[in-house]
């Protein structure tokens, strides 16, 4: 299990981005004051689907719908062999409440940045 370490884009110049391999569980903290986007880079050699899956809460209502079960966390699309795909953290963040485990992407590259 790998942690997910964030790399903050503020300020000026160039600076390193870190890189993470995923294995078949991570984990990374979610903050909801930070603009954060996960980049994954598919360098393996099939389609991954990975899931984001938070302990925190079970449930959360969403006006004009009702409650919506977030038990099972979120799937992204399937990302193809090859493909760089990003995720904007705070379009799913009722997902990455508590303890996140990040699956389905074993082997993939992953880069957290943050604003």
């Amino acid at each position: 299990m790998a942690t997910i370490t964030g790399t903050s884009m503020l300020g000026q110049g160039a600076r390193e981005i870190t890189v993470t391999t995923l294995g078949a569980s991570d984990t990374f903290t979610y903050d909801e004051g930070k603009n954060q986007i996960m980049v994954f880079n598919n360098v393996t050699a099939g389609a991954l689907t990975p899931n984001f899956d938070g302990d925190g809460q079970t449930s959360v209502n969403i006006k004009g719908i009702g409650a919506v079960d977030v038990s099972s966390g979120v799937t992204l699309s399937s990302i193809a062999a090859g493909e760089y795909w990003a995720i904007p953290l705070n379009t799913i963040k009722e997902y990455l409440k508590g303890t996140i485990a990040l699956t389905g992407g074993d082997a993939m590259e992953v880069q957290l940045l943050e604003y």
